[in-house]
């Protein structure tokens, strides 16, 4: 919980014309409100506990929805519907062999995101 000290040490002392004159640069760089929102998405995919553990155990290897539902304790229909979500935002793939699925982490970027995270929460 933050406290009230914290709020107002983390504000300008009044008056406050902000540091800089020019920030037509910081507003050219930023990022358009598609990309904005997609990124959003990602973070709150990623700030569900079951899905944190289902990408986890993705990271270890490569795993089908049964194996999932062993290795995370969990119903079938609720790994399936938190892999639909996985999915839809590109963090997992899956494919096909025969009558099994498998999944995996979308591509190595989700993997260097998770894992920096961890190593930053980790970190202290």
């Amino acid at each position: 919980m933050i406290g009230i000290e914290n709020v107002i040490l983390d504000t300008c002392d009044d008056p406050c014309s902000g540091t800089e004159t020019d920030l037509q640069t910081v507003k050219d760089a930023m990022i358009d409100e598609p990309t904005m929102n997609e990124l959003a998405d990602i973070f709150k995919a990623l700030g569900d506990p079951t899905r944190v553990r289902i990408i986890y155990a993705l990271m270890q290897k490569e795993l089908c929805v049964h194996d999932l539902t062993v290795v995370l304790e969990m119903g079938q229909s609720a790994v399936s519907h938190q892999l639909r979500v996985l999915r839809n935002l590109r963090i997992v793939k899956r494919r096909k062999a025969g009558k099994t699925v498998y999944y995996s982490l979308d591509d190595v970027h989700i993997e260097q995101i998770f894992a920096q995270t961890l190593h930053h929460v980790k970190h202290g």
